[in-house]
């Protein structure tokens, strides 16, 4: 047997084109502006080492490090990285990046996430996803992968609480940090993003959250 025949045209990789939602814009990294201020959202006293626990990168030893890490970041459209700022105060809390991408599959993944405290558990992280994914299925690819440290609880989660599916676990996958990493395996396919992006868009909008801005439907109860 043999998998149903597509009329496929490979699709056009993600540009340095900025993502804007109401809460956060997705645009494309600038170290000279962003490394000093991320830094500091990132980095104790604003947060623990242990945010960078599961990074690939990190935590740097001052602003100056990490904004070389940032230079050679521009420079690459594989891991393509934004800095997700915040639209109420244009400070820069968040990165993320489209990577493994295969346009000639339709594949793309969603990682290097990293959060600053102040971002999480807000409305404007949960959109900074959702503009993320429904850029790669506007794009017509036809997966949007997402992958962690099996480990990692927090991100596992997220991917759940995003309408990620898990497919696995990759068993001494890789090395990162001196240290092994099995890898659980998330993905959202392009028949499935229908239901999930009216959920996004239910979740997010002003009407789900009291005066206090605390939601009155979880993003999973939006899908039921």
């Amino acid at each position: 047997m043999q998998g149903p025949e597509l009329r496929w045209k490979p699709v056009e990789p993600p540009s340095r084109a900025p993502l804007q939602g109401e809460h956060v814009l997705l645009r494309p990294v600038d170290a000279a502006a962003d490394a000093e201020p991320f830094f500091a959202a990132t980095h104790p006293p604003a947060a623990e080492e242990s945010l960078w626990r599961y990074m690939f990168d990190g935590p740097y030893k001052d602003a100056t490090e990490m904004r070389k890490a940032m230079e050679w970041i521009e420079t690459v459209d594989d891991p393509l990285f934004f800095t997700i700022v915040r639209l109420t105060d244009e400070r820069p809390l968040g990165r993320a990046a489209y990577m493994r991408v295969k346009p000639e599959h339709g594949t793309i993944e969603i990682g290097g996430i990293l959060f600053a405290p102040k971002l999480q558990r807000t409305p404007a992280a949960t959109e900074a996803i959702y503009l993320m994914i429904r850029h790669a299925f506007d794009l017509s690819y036809r997966r949007v992968e997402w992958k962690c440290d099996a480990l990692n609880e927090a991100s596992r989660r997220a991917a759940v609480r995003f309408g990620f599916t898990y497919e696995g676990t990759f068993r001494q996958h890789m090395v990162i940090k001196d240290r092994n990493r099995d890898t659980a395996w998330f993905a959202i396919i392009d028949d499935d993003w229908p239901r999930l992006r009216t959920a996004f868009q239910t979740w997010l909008a002003p009407e789900n959250f009291d005066a206090q801005g605390q939601q009155k439907r979880s993003l999973e109860q939006c899908r039921d």
